[in-house]
């Protein structure tokens, strides 16, 4: 905040002035980018020169903006009004002349033409954010030297089209602004004694019950409602004629477009006879609007810390079961309805391909049946596939591997999030693909892969690491050698292969030897701990042989594994898709869409500011480099060709002998060949010989490259209202596919010995102190003297 600023710059359009927040700009061309505040004008004008491809200078018009004080004044105005405002809008007019020779007396060197490279596309939320019509203005009383800044606006749709602080982790504070700031204080009592006055007026029915609620519950009292038309809401007190005369009325005055506090009959004179934990106004749909800020920013928030905040909030503990209903229906208000989601998720689809062309969508369905017909314009969604253009794009810049796994969702309907994730030469985790799909089954994978092969990972020789499962295995034999040596590796991740074991033997204690086996870098290090297995079993070292030496020794996948052993797709749902597995569909794609566009964003400013810095290799390259320079000190290099290719190394701290082979680029210890970074004895023999050890480090870790994995960035998509009309059959979702049970969802995935569940000791009653029941179950809970009393 103190260092940069985001400009928003409209051109080829309107200034509106004397609107209800001051001045307006209007454009068709607008686009938004950050600035340091340290800019100069001409710096300024150059860079909007540049990104809009015209050699004409601009006159800024409205502050306006002529020399460096301006330039300064218009920061300190952003400084001051950040809270509210958190941009700054440029209106820019061309004027019609040739253009004025501009000094450079600034070289626009890489580093200044870096800062402009992603003017164009900033944040598809600050776009979606100055564009979206229909929503309410947080301040009505902007003044002049104020007008540069942003006015939010946004949709109105059944569907919801905002996006939540979840989606992207930016504040979107102002998307709950009221467009008219004179009206604000309709629907709050008066603030000297909370209490009602006739002439009160509420913009809706709603925000006019919703007070009276509040207002009931706070006071710790109840009400009946004697009349509910959809132009009078009539209540009166629960003990009305018996010793209280509190009353309210309040009707829709049509002339004023408002609701209105027609008859009340002043203060509750009666006292609650009971003490009650809970309110019977307080309903689930009270409970889901006061907690709606809490899901917006995190959906999958903890009914118990939804108790805890209305029992803070209202000063009642509500029951567990209104609680999660609650967050149920305040999920839906806020990320949309199952069904609706799945009737708009192909037309949001559609859209974002026609905004990101390159994309890819797959979508497969069924027909729907209305008992023995096909119903006709109606289909169920079975499988969908998508991948962005930006991951696309960014695969061929990552390493040569790729991750898959699935993972359950948690919402209305049952199913499976299938992802692929590569990594970047910072060890970054880039999601690349996605499936929502019915289970993993071995058509569920032969879809996901297929399309994975054909329009995200198109180059050969990739490796690709998974757990065990059959149906993955039925896939890769299915794919036509598409999975399958030369073209790809696939390989097992390690975390399974112990899990495995476990489940196969119940030995916990050699479990780690079997790990220390698929960690093995070189030969003689996996035949050492491959005869430890051995003398403890000879059933261990047959089941470790079965699965195949390529598939999870790292010694023998002549490279393909990069080092990396797991799938670590734990990280990927944690870091870019947490809580977005209870949402419903399109709620979920929407999340990786905003997800990802944050995740690229971040990165691809880190690796610009880290190349600006001078750096030629990544962050994790460079400290494998430097810590293996520290360690080269001690060792003894031999040369023994002339080409000074292969040496022979010895450490003189162990006396290990180890070989050197530059033009093969293998070292005995193993970590060169696997990371493909110049291990300790690489750069010793570098050092004794005079050699560069920067031809030997990967391009996949320098700067250039890791740029380049974030160099495409995501494109806005824009109004809702502004799209085209979707032409396609409505999807459904598979009735089969519905959780029946009532409540919370069952936990859908197995258990198994990766689960520290499964390490815990028997149960123990905290009553009785015996095993295999808990307390609500023991058979001493009623106590001998229940039985006597």
């Amino acid at each position: 905040m103190e260092d940069t600023a985001n400009l928003v710059v409209y051109r080829n359009g309107e200034i509106i002035r004397n609107t209800h927040e001051g001045v307006r700009f209007v454009s068709q061309n607008s686009f938004s980018f950050v600035v340091p505040c340290t800019m100069t004008l001409m710096e300024l004008q150059n860079g909007l020169c540049q990104s809009m491809e015209n050699g004409t200078l601009m006159r800024f018009d409205t502050i306006p903006i002529t020399d460096e004080a301006s330039m300064q004044n218009m920061f300190e105005i952003h400084r001051q009004t950040y809270m509210r405002h958190p941009q700054i809008e440029l209106y820019v007019e061309f004027e019609a002349e040739e253009a004025v020779a501009v000094q450079n007396d600034i070289d626009v060197n890489d580093d200044i033409a870096a800062v402009y490279e992603g003017m164009n596309s900033d944040s598809e939320e600050d776009f979606e954010a100055t564009y979206e019509a229909g929503d309410e203005d947080e301040d009505g009383d902007v003044g002049v030297e104020a007008a540069v800044e942003n006015v939010v606006v946004r949709p109105s749709s059944s569907q919801p089209m905002g996006v939540p602080p979840f989606m992207c982790e930016l504040d979107l504070d102002a998307m709950h602004a009221p467009e008219f700031p004179e009206y604000a204080n309709r629907g709050i009592v008066d603030p000297e004694d909370g209490e009602f006055r006739i002439g009160m007026e509420y913009r809706s029915r709603k925000s006019v019950v919703a007070a009276i609620r509040s207002f009931t519950i706070s006071r710790g009292v109840d009400y009946d409602v004697f009349e509910s038309e959809p132009q009078t809401f009539y209540a009166k007190c629960k003990m009305y004629g018996r010793g209280c005369d509190w009353l309210i009325r309040a009707s829709l005055i049509r002339r004023k477009g408002c609701w209105e506090i027609r008859r009340y009959n002043g203060r509750h004179t009666c006292t609650i006879g009971t003490i009650s934990q809970d309110h019977s106004k307080l309903d689930s749909d009270t409970v889901a609007e006061a907690i709606r800020p809490l899901v917006e920013s995190d959906p999958s928030i903890k009914v118990k810390s939804i108790i805890a905040e209305v029992q803070s909030r209202f000063n009642y503990t509500i029951s567990y079961r209104k609680a999660w209903l609650a967050k149920q229906k305040s999920v839906a208000l806020v990320f949309g309805d199952w069904e609706e989601s799945y009737q708009a998720l192909p037309w949001w689809l559609s859209v974002m391909v026609q905004k990101i062309p390159g994309s890819v969508v797959q979508i497969e369905t069924r027909p729907l049946y209305n008992g023995n017909e096909e119903a006709q314009g109606v289909k169920i969604l079975h499988r969908v596939f998508w991948s962005f253009n930006p991951c696309i794009r960014a695969f061929r810049h990552c390493k040569p591997l790729v991750q898959v796994d699935g993972t359950h969702l948690y919402g209305k309907y049952k199913g499976t999030l299938l992802v692929a994730v590569a990594q970047d030469g910072n060890q970054n985790i880039v999601p690349i693909a996605f499936a929502l799909v019915e289970g993993e089954t071995a058509d569920v994978w032969h879809f996901f892969l297929r399309n994975l092969r054909e329009y995200v990972v198109r180059k050969d020789g990739v490796g690709m690491i998974s757990d065990r499962h059959e149906s993955i295995r039925a896939a890769v034999n299915r794919s036509g050698g598409d999975w399958q040596p030369p073209r790809a590796w696939w390989m097992f991740c390690i975390r399974h292969i112990g899990s495995n074991f476990l489940r196969a033997f119940k030995v916990p204690h050699l479990q780690k030897l079997v790990v220390n086996i698929g960690y093995s870098r070189t030969v003689e290090e996996y035949n050492t701990n491959y005869k430890r297995l051995e003398e403890r079993g000879e059933a261990y070292a047959r089941w470790c042989d079965a699965i195949g030496l390529r598939h999870w020794v790292l010694a023998f996948d002549e490279g393909h594994r990069w080092g990396h052993m797991t799938t670590n797709l734990v990280e990927c749902i944690n870091s870019v898709l947490k809580g977005a597995r209870n949402l419903s569909v399109l709620a979920l794609v929407r999340a990786t869409y905003y997800r990802l566009n944050e995740l690229f964003t971040r990165k691809s400013a880190e690796s610009h500011e880290r190349k600006r810095a001078g750096f030629t290799f990544s962050a994790f390259a460079q400290q494998r480099i430097e810590a293996s320079m520290q360690q080269a000190g001690n060792i003894v290099v031999h040369r023994f060709d002339r080409r000074n290719e292969v040496f022979e190394v010895r450490e003189t701290t162990t006396e290990k002998v180890l070989v050197v082979d530059l033009a093969r680029r293998t070292c005995d210890c193993g970590h060169f060949q696997v990371e493909r970074i110049p291990c300790r004895h690489v750069i010793a023999c570098c050092a004794n010989q005079r050699l560069d050890w920067q031809l030997y480090v990967h391009d996949v870790y320098k700067m250039t490259e890791v740029r380049k994995v974030y160099r495409f960035e995501f494109t806005p998509l824009g109004d809702p209202e502004s799209w085209p009309a979707y032409e396609g059959p409505t999807l459904v979702a598979n009735p089969a596919q519905r959780r029946t049970s009532k409540g919370r969802p069952k936990l859908t995935r197995y258990l198994n010995e990766m689960d520290s569940r499964d390490m815990r000791g028997p149960r123990i009653c905290r009553l009785c102190g015996a095993q295999g029941h808990s307390r609500s179950k023991c058979p001493q809970r009623a106590g001998p003297s229940g039985a006597g009393s």
